[in-house]
């Protein structure tokens, strides 16, 4: 959207070749993907169980590692983009599946045995290195006039954002539903505002996971899946052609949940590298709301942003960033009992 003219930066391309065939491509995608998680939910069950304890959110054994199936329906998908958009460069796939698979493989090792945290952050680092190798930093231009350190401070942030987004995307995801709705809305719209329409292959693929991670989920993405939804969010900024801070405003469904519940803790004196159960959706959950009206209320605030994004642009990033945080401290009210909360007993 550049002085209030949407441009897709491409030509147009045949509608034969191109608009006919991509729902279907999308439907497929989307079936494999429920196929295969349906798999691995019934093959991989004993190895990639999710035993409940007294931080989960569920209260029955329920199988985990759904991630790998989404995301392999993902990459079947990928190369048949060649053939219905003429102007995909194939580099630019290869190295978006370069930078995620890293991601993907360690999060997968991480589901079938709890992996040292340093190491996992590692590989975070190795795909976001990949990231700024394939695609170039974030851009933060107030660093220009400071030569070659502000190419290090400017390297050194992007890193840092890349493996924040990974990370607050993974603490997310403790609810049926809510990483993989928030995330596919984001995907399909970015698909078809930036236009990256790789990501809407993902979004599809997030469709077919989301028919069995619904609340009552009877799979969970896993970290496979969560920190490769995150890196493929942060990836997904840095290849935008411009407004990526605007864009950023995206996360907000995420990353605002995740950074008011650190620096939460931080005031209240808890260790912020113990495991814990107190982000706000948790809390929610807790204090009665279900599952479901949590996951959608969360979508919901993506599909607002979204939209904002795309009629006021900067405007409506900041607007989006304003909302969350009234939105924020709503939330902490009613928690906190300082709105009347009229329900008589939880679900």
């Amino acid at each position: 959207m550049i002085g209030g003219t949407f441009t897709t930066g491409h030509p147009p391309l045949p509608v034969d070749a191109t608009v006919t065939p991509m729902p279907f491509l999308l439907a497929i995608v989307t079936l494999l993907s429920a196929l295969l998680v349906n798999l691995i939910r019934q093959r991989l069950r004993a190895q990639l169980l999710d035993v409940p304890n007294h931080r989960s959110s569920h209260t029955v054994p329920t199988p985990r590692g759904g991630g790998l199936g989404f995301l392999l329906a993902f990459g079947v998908a990928l190369p048949f983009l060649l053939w219905l958009r003429p102007d995909t460069q194939p580099m630019t796939l290869a190295q978006v599946v370069g930078v995620l698979f890293p991601l993907a493989l360690i999060g997968y090792l991480d589901d079938l045995q709890s992996l040292p945290a340093r190491t996992r952050y590692g590989v975070q680092l190795l795909s976001a290195g990949l990231a700024v190798y394939c695609f170039g930093p974030f851009p933060q231009p107030w660093f220009s006039s400071l030569g070659w350190m502000g190419g290090i401070l400017t390297l050194g942030l992007t890193l840092i954002g890349f493996t924040a987004i990974v990370n607050l995307t993974n603490f997310m995801d403790g609810l049926d539903g809510l990483v993989g709705g928030v995330s596919l809305v984001q995907l399909a719209f970015l698909a078809w505002y930036l236009p990256q329409p790789m990501w809407s292959l993902l979004a599809a693929a997030l469709a077919g996971f989301l028919w069995w991670n619904w609340p009552p989920a009877k799979i969970f993405m896993g970290d496979v899946g969560s920190t490769t939804l995150g890196g493929a969010m942060a990836l997904a900024l840095i290849m935008a052609p411009s407004q990526q801070w605007t864009l950023l405003a995206l996360t907000l469904p995420i990353t605002g949940d995740a950074i008011y519940t650190l620096f939460r803790r931080l005031f209240r004196g808890e260790n912020l590298f113990k495991a814990h159960r107190t982000h706000l959706y948790q809390r929610l959950h807790q204090r009665g709301l279900p599952a479901i009206a949590i996951t959608l209320a969360y979508m919901g605030l993506t599909g607002i942003i979204a939209l904002a994004l795309a009629t006021l642009g900067a405007l409506g990033a900041w607007l989006s960033l304003g909302g969350t945080l009234i939105l924020i401290a709503l939330a902490e009210g009613y928690l906190q009992g300082w709105i009347p909360n009229r329900r008589s007993e939880p679900f």
